[in-house]
Protein backbone atom coordinates (compact mmCIF):
# COMPACT_ATOMS: atom_id res chain seq x y z
CA UNK A 1 0.00 0.00 0.00
CA UNK A 2 1.18 3.52 -0.79
CA UNK A 3 1.39 6.14 1.95
CA UNK A 4 1.85 9.89 1.77
CA UNK A 5 4.36 10.63 4.51
CA UNK A 6 7.23 12.84 5.60
CA UNK A 7 10.85 12.10 4.72
CA UNK A 8 13.40 13.83 6.95
CA UNK A 9 16.05 15.95 5.28
CA UNK A 10 18.48 18.61 6.49
CA UNK A 11 21.36 18.71 8.93
CA UNK A 12 21.50 17.40 12.46
CA UNK A 13 19.02 19.27 14.69
CA UNK A 14 17.87 21.31 11.64
CA UNK A 15 15.16 19.21 10.03
CA UNK A 16 13.22 19.94 6.88
CA UNK A 17 10.86 17.41 5.39
CA UNK A 18 9.75 16.21 1.97
CA UNK A 19 6.20 15.01 1.54
CA UNK A 20 6.55 11.83 -0.51
CA UNK A 21 4.46 8.98 -1.84
CA UNK A 22 6.20 5.79 -0.69
CA UNK A 23 5.49 2.12 -0.17
CA UNK A 24 4.60 1.63 3.49
CA UNK A 25 7.25 -1.10 3.85
CA UNK A 26 10.15 1.15 2.82
CA UNK A 27 12.11 2.93 5.58
CA UNK A 28 11.29 6.54 6.55
CA UNK A 29 14.22 8.06 4.66
CA UNK A 30 14.50 5.28 2.08
CA UNK A 31 12.98 4.65 -1.30
CA UNK A 32 10.02 6.71 -2.44
CA UNK A 33 7.87 6.85 -5.55
CA UNK A 34 7.34 10.59 -6.00
CA UNK A 35 7.94 13.89 -4.20
CA UNK A 36 4.64 15.67 -3.58
CA UNK A 37 5.95 18.72 -1.69
CA UNK A 38 8.07 19.95 1.19
CA UNK A 39 7.63 21.29 4.72
CA UNK A 40 9.99 23.45 6.80
CA UNK A 41 8.79 23.68 10.43
CA UNK A 42 11.74 25.81 11.58
CA UNK A 43 10.71 28.96 9.73
CA UNK A 44 8.39 31.51 11.30
CA UNK A 45 5.70 30.91 10.07
CA UNK A 46 6.44 27.37 8.91
CA UNK A 47 6.69 26.82 5.15
CA UNK A 48 4.40 24.33 3.44
CA UNK A 49 4.66 23.80 -0.32
CA UNK A 50 2.53 20.99 -1.73
CA UNK A 51 1.70 20.21 -5.35
CA UNK A 52 -2.06 19.81 -4.89
CA UNK A 53 -2.54 18.11 -8.28
CA UNK A 54 -0.03 15.36 -7.42
CA UNK A 55 -1.41 14.96 -3.88
CA UNK A 56 -5.02 14.63 -5.06
CA UNK A 57 -3.96 12.19 -7.79
CA UNK A 58 -2.27 9.96 -5.19
CA UNK A 59 -5.25 10.18 -2.84
CA UNK A 60 -7.58 9.14 -5.68
CA UNK A 61 -5.32 6.14 -6.37
CA UNK A 62 -5.83 5.04 -2.76
CA UNK A 63 -2.73 6.42 -1.01
CA UNK A 64 -3.23 6.85 2.73
CA UNK A 65 -1.75 10.01 4.34
CA UNK A 66 -0.20 9.91 7.81
CA UNK A 67 -1.82 12.16 10.43
CA UNK A 68 0.81 14.88 10.02
CA UNK A 69 0.62 14.84 6.23
CA UNK A 70 -3.17 14.96 6.38
CA UNK A 71 -2.95 18.16 8.46
CA UNK A 72 -0.53 19.64 5.92
CA UNK A 73 -2.88 18.67 3.07
CA UNK A 74 -5.77 20.37 4.89
CA UNK A 75 -3.70 23.55 5.24
CA UNK A 76 -2.69 23.52 1.56
CA UNK A 77 -6.26 22.85 0.40
CA UNK A 78 -5.52 19.51 -1.28
CA UNK A 79 -7.61 17.55 1.25
CA UNK A 80 -10.72 19.70 0.62
CA UNK A 81 -10.15 19.39 -3.13
CA UNK A 82 -9.99 15.59 -2.75
CA UNK A 83 -13.08 15.40 -0.51
CA UNK A 84 -15.05 17.80 -2.73
CA UNK A 85 -14.25 15.82 -5.88
CA UNK A 86 -15.10 12.55 -4.11
CA UNK A 87 -18.56 13.80 -3.04
CA UNK A 88 -19.46 14.89 -6.60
Amino acid sequence: MVKLRLMRMGKKKQPTYRVVAADQRSPRDGRFIEIVGHYDPRREPSTIVIDNDKAVAWLRKGAQPTETVRKLLEISGAWDEFKGAKAS
